[in-house]
Order: C-alpha cells, then sequence, then structure tokens
C-alpha cells in the first residue's frame, strides 16, 4: 500500500514554507530543533515524576491522570505502528529531497502519522479530562511539537493531524467509565507500592527521619 494518501502539493507546499524559514532564521532554528530533541523525554520524565511521587490523598488525581496518560500514548502509538505499515507514506525529507532541508539525522521509515504528535496529544487529552488547566498547557507544548515536526521536515501536515487525532481519540476511549475505573484501581494499587518504595527508600538515602 506504499504511497496511499500521498499528501500531493498542498501538503508539500507546507512543509517546504515552515522548512525555509528555519533554514533563514537561525534565532527560531535552534530552539524548535532544541525542543525537538528533548520532547519525547520530556514528556516521559513528567509522567514518571507524577507516578512516583504523586503521592497522598491530594496527589492521588494526579498519578491517576498521569498513569492514564501513560497508557492513553502506548494505546495510540500501538495502533499508530499498525496504521504505519500499513500506509507506509514517506517522509517530506525522503520524498522531496531537494525541497526539505534535513537539520539533523533521522531515520527513513514511515511517517503517517507521527509518533511524537500522536503520544503528546495523548498524554495531553488524558490530562485534560482530568484538569483543563494543566491539560491545556501540555496540549500547547504538543502543538508546538507537531509545528516542529512538519518545520524540520520530517512530517507532513496530515501526518501531525492524524497523529493529534489517533492520540486524542485513545485517550477519550480510555476514559469510558469502566476503562477509567480499572485505570484508577491500578493506579492506586501502583501508588500503594511506590509510597512505600518512596516512603523508605528516599529518607534512607537522604538521612531524613520518618
Amino acid at each position: 500500500m506504499k504511497g496511499l494518501w500521498n499528501p500531493g502539493a498542498v501538503g508539500i507546499s507546507g512543509v517546504h514554507l515552515l522548512n525555509q524559514v528555519l533554514l533563514h532564521h537561525d534565532w527560531l532554528e535552534d530552539p524548535v530543533l532544541g525542543y525537538d530533541g528533548i520532547a519525547e523525554w520530556l514528556f516521559i520524565g513528567m509522567l514518571l515524576v507524577v507516578i512516583a511521587l504523586g503521592g497522598g490523598r491530594r496527589g492521588t488525581p494526579w498519578r491517576r491522570a498521569a498513569v492514564a496518560a501513560g497508557l492513553s500514548a502506548g494505546l495510540a502509538l500501538a495502533v499508530g505502528k499498525v496504521i504505519s505499515d500499513a500506509v507506509d507514506r514517506q517522509r517530506p525529507f525522503v520524498a522531496h529531497p531537494r525541497l526539505v532541508h534535513l537539520f539533523a539525522g533521522h531515520a527513513a521509515d514511515a511517517g503517517f502519522p507521527s509518533d511524537h504528535t500522536t503520544a503528546a496529544f495523548a498524554i495531553g487529552v488524558a490530562i485534560v479530562l482530568r484538569n483543563r488547566l494543566w491539560g491545556a498547557i501540555v496540549l500547547v507544548f504538543a502543538a508546538i511539537l507537531g509545528f516542529a515536526r512538519v518545520a524540520l521536515g520530517y512530517h507532513y501536515p496530515t501526518d501531525v493531524i492524524g497523529g493529534a487525532v489517533l492520540g486524542s481519540a485513545a485517550a477519550l476511549l480510555l476514559w469510558t467509565p469502566p476503562l477509567r475505573a480499572i485505570i484508577n484501581r491500578v493506579s492506586d494499587l501502583v501508588g500503594r507500592i511506590l509510597d512505600r518504595v518512596v516512603g523508605r527508600v528516599l529518607p534512607a538515602r537522604f538521612g531524613l527521619k520518618t
């Protein structure tokens, strides 16, 4: 099915326009490239910190949100892998090497949907369903990441849009009452275990009294 859903002239025009903006504006290129490089670990690290340290009654909702966000991202990425293998769309820098400047090395694998955007929007929507303010902030960073992936020539706009839709759908699916209840129970169980570990390890390691 290679070549299916070809983005056409409009898609490559959007990539080329943003790509050229970065190419001729170093003040914008460096932060965009830097953010793209750390974004994956930034999102993962945020979830891990909340899961590990979000103890107590006040932290329980945050821990549940973090677990739901991680599971939403995992589900969306798994479905995205199936779609990516089926569609097998070439990335812009592969299909149009003369039009797209590649700022950093990148694998020439299939680009639809965007994995980064899929995971970021899954996390953002999972959080916004539980806390609108912080979820909205995460979604802003997810949208910036999607913009960066297009501007850097890694994806067409439709790759990013497809990832955003897929990630959002996964988060909404896990928000349904039966699945949400299961996630909450698992999160609370893991939380109780982590609370015991953190409560014992951190004081001992830093010489704190319990």
